[in-house]
């Protein structure tokens, strides 16, 4: 290895981030090792966009852990017209919007609290592997809760959850969708909060909560901030901007970066000497 890379004081950075700095260089360009690890997060990346979501999977490890489930699909048709077609994946497809009008006339007057949707968004790879994770990190803490079933959406977008979520006559509904990856994380979950959701909300009557994942945002801290949330909505009867998120306030024993010893460079010590 060249000498010059081992002795970068940069190196040191390396382990707090997935970021991709101190790559070294070879002549003009990156050396091989940095290069492939590129080209392979590039490729996972478009592998998370185009990978179907497995939702007969999704559907039993939800049963499995108590949780009622239901199938629903947007209007976009396949993936093909769900990227081409951002529209499509806001609105459900007329099957679906059928299938949930009728589950509401099957039981009036039943009302939910908050229902929670999983949906593919640009990563199914989240929805699959974050989405029931962070599900049980957050029941324990809405005991008081009316939760409603967990809908599973296909080909969807943000906004799908709102006319999901006034189907369902839900007071919030809660989207867990995989949010676009980028090329150190083709697998994190965004959470969007909506207080009565309906057709036309606008993304300003909405709280975010994004890089849902063990290396970005944990469970256990994720869980934290939605139920904060979602507790001050309660409260307020609103979410959107109108809504700020102090949940780090509660937080306790909130971990701090450690001082990093880095030696400096030859070259730095003799810029710093007067």
């Amino acid at each position: 290895m060249n000498d010059s890379l081992d002795k970068d004081p940069w190196n040191a950075l390396r382990r707090f981030t997935q970021a991709r700095i101190a790559l070294g260089r070879a002549g003009n360009s990156l050396p091989t090792a940095p290069l492939l690890a590129f080209d392979l997060a590039h490729a996972q990346a478009r592998d998370a966009v185009h990978h179907p979501l497995d939702a007969q999977a999704l559907h039993e490890a939800l049963r499995a852990q108590g949780f009622e489930s239901i199938d629903v699909h947007s209007a976009a048709p396949d993936r093909e017209h769900y990227l081409r077609r951002p529209d499509l994946g806001r609105r459900l497809s007329d099957e679906s919007r059928e299938a949930l009008a009728q589950r509401q006339i099957q039981t009036p007057g039943n009302a939910n609290d908050v229902v929670f949707v999983i949906g593919d968004g640009l990563s199914a790879f989240a929805a699959s592997k974050q989405a029931i994770p962070l599900l049980l990190a957050v029941r324990p803490k809405l005991r008081d809760w009316n939760i409603g079933p967990v809908v599973v959406a296909r080909q969807a977008r943000v906004a799908l959850g709102d006319e999901i979520g006034e189907l369902l006559n839900a007071k919030f509904v809660v989207m867990l969708i995989g949010e676009r990856p980028g090329l150190s994380s083709p697998d994190s979950l965004g959470i969007y909060i909506t207080y009565a959701p309906k057709t036309g909300c606008s993304d300003a009557q909405r709280n975010c909560i994004s890089n849902v994942r063990p290396e970005g945002l944990d469970y256990p801290l994720a869980a934290h901030k939605l139920h904060y949330l979602l507790t001050q909505a309660r409260k307020l009867g609103l979410t959107g901007v109108g809504l700020k998120d102090d949940s780090d306030a509660l937080l306790e024993n909130v971990p701090t970066t450690p001082a990093l010893d880095i030696e400096p460079t030859p070259d730095a010590k003799k810029r710093a000497t007067p």
